[in-house]
């Protein structure tokens, strides 16, 4: 006698109850779903802490992690995904990002004037030249990333 291919394919989740025994079938699929969707989920819930802290600390990018965050959430969960992009801080920044592939001119010229602020004293403070030298080709790309986005006038 052969076994259907689909009990083969399912793992079985037994759990002792005082009242007897509890058996659940759930397929491979749906349990690597469910653990990929929870990584997902953690992983964009600390980018929108990191972007979060990135709004306070001028040298850790914003746009990056609220980016990250809502790509993860969108494949995770639709309710973070839309409490993320109707966020009253940060939904329209990520919407205009995506939708527009621009940035209001204010965070433009802030985000910049910060960049090289801070850039600039790290490049002063520190010792090894190479290190330098990359803070500074770091904050030519993110300049240059920016200057390159559509400027949104408001």
């Amino acid at each position: 006698m052969t076994v259907p291919d689909t009990v083969l394919t399912q793992f079985i989740l037994t759990l002792s109850a005082s009242h007897g025994i509890i058996t659940f079938n759930i397929s491979p699929g749906d349990v690597l779903n469910r653990a990929v969707r929870i990584i997902l989920i953690i992983i964009g819930t600390l980018s929108v802490g990191l972007a979060i802290l990135g709004v306070i600390l001028p040298l850790l990018p914003t746009t990056p992690f609220l980016l990250l965050a809502a790509a993860c959430y969108a494949r995770s969960s639709e309710r973070f995904h839309d409490w993320l992009l109707n966020h009253r801080v940060f939904g329209e920044y990520i919407r205009n990002y995506r939708d527009h592939r621009a940035i209001k001119f204010q965070a433009k010229v802030l985000g910049i004037g910060l960049l090289w602020l801070t850039i600039g004293i790290s490049i002063l403070v520190m010792d090894p030249v190479w290190v330098k030298i990359m803070l500074a080709a770091i904050a030519v790309g993110v300049t240059t990333h920016l200057l390159s986005l559509r400027t949104i006038r408001s």
